[in-house]
């Protein structure tokens, strides 16, 4: 007889949305709840998960944070909640946050997350 089992990890996208504007990007946005963990797993079902980590996520700009672990269950056990500017750590800017990624051409205004030398829209160096 033998046993098939494994470890993994896992993330579960939690029914939470919450409209906001945003901080870093200035724009209107929604924050999305996930939570991220290390599963462990018998005949390719998981039997209990641990390393549990929950993260915020703006839609405009795709900042990251995270938020403590009894909020996040409070979360995902479907408690109404509301998220505050206290209640979030940064983890990582978003792309829209004081120009990073971003370039934009000033001769058309064309903004691109490449990374290009020249605008592609009308071929004006990009600074």
């Amino acid at each position: 007889m033998f046993f098939i089992f494994g470890i993994s990890s896992g993330r579960k996208d939690l029914d939470f949305r919450q409209t906001m504007i945003c901080t870093v990007c200035g724009g209107y946005g929604r924050y999305e709840v996930y939570m991220e963990f290390t599963c462990f797993s018998l005949f390719f079902l998981p039997v209990f998960r641990w390393n549990r980590a929950y993260y915020v996520k703006s839609s405009c700009c795709g900042t990251l944070y995270t938020i403590n672990g009894d909020l996040g269950r409070r979360i995902a056990r479907g408690e109404p909640v509301t998220l505050r500017e206290e209640d979030l750590q940064l983890v990582k800017t978003g792309y829209g946050g004081h120009g990073h990624g971003k370039k934009r051409c000033s001769r058309c205004g064309f903004e691109t997350e490449e990374d290009y030398r020249y605008c592609p829209n009308c071929a004006n160096p990009l600074d």
